[in-house]
C-alpha cells in the first residue's frame, strides 16, 4: 500500500490541554523562583554563605564554559585545507586599468590556510569575548 493511501491515525492533543499544561509549568516556575527568593531573604546571617555559593557556582560555570568553548575557538574550520581537494582554495581576481588588483583571497586565505575561528579577520573581536 502506498504511503499516501494509508489511513492516518493521529492522536492529537487538544490545544486547551497544551495551554493548561503550559500555564501550570509557568506557575510552577514562578512559585519556585518566589520560594527561592523568600528563602534567601528569610535567612538572616546567611548572606555571606549565599554570596560565596553564588560565586562558586558562577566560577564553576565559567570554568566549564571555557573548557567547552576553548577548543571550538581553536578548531580548524576547513578540514580539507592544504590538500589538493580543497574546494575553498580558489581565488577570483580582477584588475581595472592601473588600479591595484582585487581578489577574493583576502576573505578565503584565513580559512584555506588552516585557520581557526579565532583567526578570522572580522570574527576575532567577537571570539575574544568567549571564555577559553
Amino acid at each position: 500500500m502506498a504511503s499516501h493511501a494509508r489511513p492516518r491515525h493521529r492522536r492529537r492533543v487538544p490545544l486547551s490541554v497544551l495551554r493548561v499544561g503550559f500555564a501550570l509549568s509557568v506557575a510552577g516556575t514562578a512559585l519556585a523562583a518566589a520560594g527561592a527568593a523568600t528563602a534567601g531573604a528569610a535567612a538572616p546571617g546567611h548572606g555571606d554563605k549565599v554570596a560565596r555559593t553564588r560565586q562558586a557556582v558562577t566560577g564553576a560555570l565559567l570554568h566549564s564554559l571555557a573548557g567547552g568553548v576553548g577548543p571550538v575557538k581553536k578548531l580548524k574550520l576547513d578540514p580539507l585545507s592544504g590538500t589538493p581537494a580543497d574546494p575553498l582554495n580558489n581565488k577570483i581576481g580582477t584588475q581595472i586599468a592601473d588600479f591595484k588588483p582585487l581578489t577574493t583571497g583576502l576573505v578565503t586565505d584565513p580559512i584555506t590556510g588552516g585557520g581557526a575561528l579565532e583567526d578570522l579577520p572580522l570574527a576575532e573581536k567577537a571570539v575574544d569575548l568567549l571564555p577559553g
